[in-house]
This record gives C-alpha cells, sequence and structure tokens, in this order.
C-alpha cells in the first residue's frame, strides 16, 4: 500500500521536531512497471537508464524515511554477506557501506590490501570466484577500473563499484538525492563543476543529462576529463536536450549555475604531483566571488575530504553548502544500491517526481 507522503512526513516531522522535510520534496505518481536491479553489476552508471537511476534514487529515500523518520527495522538483508575491498582508505564509502548493511541485517567484511591484494598474491579470476562462493555482494574501492570490469566478468555476484580512477557512481547518487531533497526535483538545474577531470566528474557526465540537467565544467588546462567519457556525454546532452559546456575558465562554469561543485585536486596516489597540480589549478579555489555570478538559489557539494585551497571556508560553512547532507546520504543511498542489486524489495513511498 502506497504512503500518503505529505500527511506521513508532516506527521513525522513533528513528532522529531523538523520543519523541513516536505516543503521542497514533491511527488509523482507511483511506477507502474517496476525496475528490476536485482543480480546487475554497478560499475557505472553510464550502464543505467533513467529510470533505473531514478529506481535507486527513490529507494533511497524510501529507506531512509521508514528507517530514520518512522523508526522501523528493516532486516532486508538479514543472512545476506558482503565483501568490502579497500585497496584505497576511506571514511564515508567504509562507514556508510558497513553500517548501513549491518542496518539492514546483513553482515559486512572488510578487507584491505593486507588481506586481499588485488591481482597480486591471487589473480582477479580465483578471487572473484571464491568471493562469489561465500559472499553475496563486493563492493570494491580499487585504483584501477579494469580490476572492476574483471571481478565483475568473472563473479557470479553483483560487484559494486566503491571508487576506482576513471568513476565514482555511488557518490553521484548521494550528490542527486541531497538535490532532490534540496531543490524539489532535479531536472532543469544547473550543475557547475570546477576543479579536476576526474572521477566525480566522468560519473556526473555519464548521469546528468539523463535526468534533464545541464553541467557545466572547468578544469585547468591538462586536466580535462577523459576524452572517450566526453563523447559519450556530449551523445547524451544531444539526446536528453541539455548542455554540455567544458571550459578552462571557473567563472565561466559557474556562471549562472544552481549547483557548485568541486572535489580534493590531488586525489590518492597523486600525491608526486601535489606541487604541479597545486599550480595548474591556481584561481579554481570555489569563493563567495565565485558564487556571485552563480544562480541566486545556489547551493555547494563537496564529497570530501575537503582542503581549503578547493573552497574557503565561508562557502564550505555557510547556509548555502549541502555537504553534510550530501555525506550523510551516502549511507541511505549504498543502502538502496544493495537492496536493489540483493532483493525484490517495492518502495512504498511514492515516486517523488524528477
Amino acid at each position: 500500500m502506497l504512503f500518503n507522503l505529505r500527511i506521513l512526513l508532516n506527521n513525522a516531522a513533528l513528532r522529531n521536531g523538523y520543519s523541513f522535510v516536505v516543503r521542497n520534496f514533491r511527488c509523482g505518481q507511483p511506477l507502474q512497471n517496476k525496475v528490476q536491479l536485482k543480480g546487475r553489476d554497478l560499475l557505472t552508471l553510464k550502464n543505467f537508464t533513467e529510470e533505473e537511476i531514478k529506481y535507486m534514487l527513490w529507494l533511497s529515500a524510501d529507506l531512509k524515511f521508514r528507517i530514520k523518520q518512522k523508526g522501523e527495522y528493516l532486516p532486508l538483508l538479514q543472512g545476506k554477506s558482503l565483501g568490502m575491498i579497500f585497496e584505497k582508505r576511506s571514511t564515508r564509502t567504509r562507514l556508510s557501506t558497513e553500517t548501513g548493511f549491518a542496518l539492514l541485517g546483513g553482515h559486512p567484511c572488510f578487507l584491505t590490501t593486507q588481506d586481499i591484494h588485488l591481482g597480486v598474491n591471487e589473480s582477479l579470476t580465483d578471487t572473484a570466484r571464491v568471493l562469489s562462493s561465500m559472499t553475496d555482494a563486493v563492493l570494491a574501492r580499487v585504483y584501477k577500473q579494469s580490476d572492476l570490469d574483471t571481478l565483475a566478468k568473472e563473479a557470479s555476484i553483483p560487484i559494486i563499484n566503491g571508487l576506482s580512477d576513471l568513476y565514482h557512481p555511488i557518490q553521484i547518487l548521494a550528490d542527486y538525492l541531497t538535490l532532490q531533497e534540496h531543490y524539489g526535483s532535479l531536472k532543469g538545474l544547473t550543475l557547475s563543476w570546477i576543479g579536476d577531470g576526474n572521477n566525480i566528474l566522468h560519473s556526473i557526465m555519464m548521469s546528468a543529462a539523463k535526468f534533464g540537467m545541464h553541467l557545466q565544467a572547468a578544469t585547468p588546462k591538462g586536466y580535462e576529463p577523459d576524452p572517450s567519457v566526453t563523447k559519450l556525454a556530449e551523445q547524451y546532452a544531444k539526446e536528453n536536450g541539455t548542455k554540455l559546456s567544458l571550459t578552462n575558465d571557473p567563472l565561466e562554469a559557474a556562471r549562472g549555475g544552481n549547483v557548485l561543485i568541486t572535489d580534493t585536486w590531488i586525489s590518492m596516489g597523486q600525491e608526486e604531483e601535489k606541487k604541479k597540480r597545486l599550480q595548474a589549478f591556481q584561481g579554481y579555489q570555489v569563493t563567495m566571488k565565485t558564487a556571485k555570478v552563480a544562480a541566486s538559489d545556489w547551493t555547494f557539494l563537496h564529497c570530501l575530504p575537503r582542503k581549503p585551497e578547493e573552497v574557503d571556508d565561508e562557502v564550505f560553512y555557510s547556509p548555502r553548502s549541502l555537504v553534510f547532507p550530501e555525506a550523510e546520504n551516502r549511507k541511505w543511498t549504498i543502502m538502496a544500491v544493495m537492496v536493489s542489486l540483493l532483493t525484490d524489495y517495492s518502495p512504498q513511498l511514492q515516486k517523488p517526481k524528477f
């Protein structure tokens, strides 16, 4: 049975002292034909349609409402186990996945390079087959996207990209849920990326146009996004009637943008390039000067961890900054990913209007 969202959310807000729960949350009609994602891999959002990504966001909102607002216990993953491979350290990805999987009744198992060294002490093929016999899914944070592709090819269970050199899809789901909650819908928003042409930008490029969002991205010369990703993003923009603008001018990218977005300039594994990168990114810090050319309703996102050279305190800690709701939503979105790939659960919350 579908809930009357507005009544339930208002009641929940009153009980919990919240006044913001439904202010910008618009609803559409229930989905007639349920999207089926069970058994799929999540390696990149380019492999998912508009409706499939919307479904994961809908499920995220459903779990957040039922568990956080209503206080329900939903052991949807009881009896299931998750292998968590981390070649890179993590705060949000590890905590959101480990606590979220456990909250749903499952058992997460954390594996570092001391426990499992992909393709070194054991071949990727053998690793994939062993993990497939002992766990129900694997989330892997790796250096190389090609390792994920091999794991997915050889495994008989879902493989989830927890971050690679090319993509970071689960971060973008959290970003979109955060913007959905704030703006009420995603269609028509202009995203302004200011920073490196990295895995975060690539994931935005593989999905924004599917929601009818425009993208204006500024990167320093020599740090542009991958050409193959750009080519596909241009195709998506054309198919969906959205605008894609790539420039080397941060203010040009920020002009008229609803959402100012940046990320670290020096990712793990790039420490030796620090001096060179800091010099190349001069002028790319997001400040109130940047915000002055943005839309009047501008907000700010950063996936964290943040360094002051990327965004100053005035923007980062301003009321326009959504970075901490964004961080929390990593948990609800990864929970939705796990539920959608491992179960037949259907959201009870009415489908949001995207």
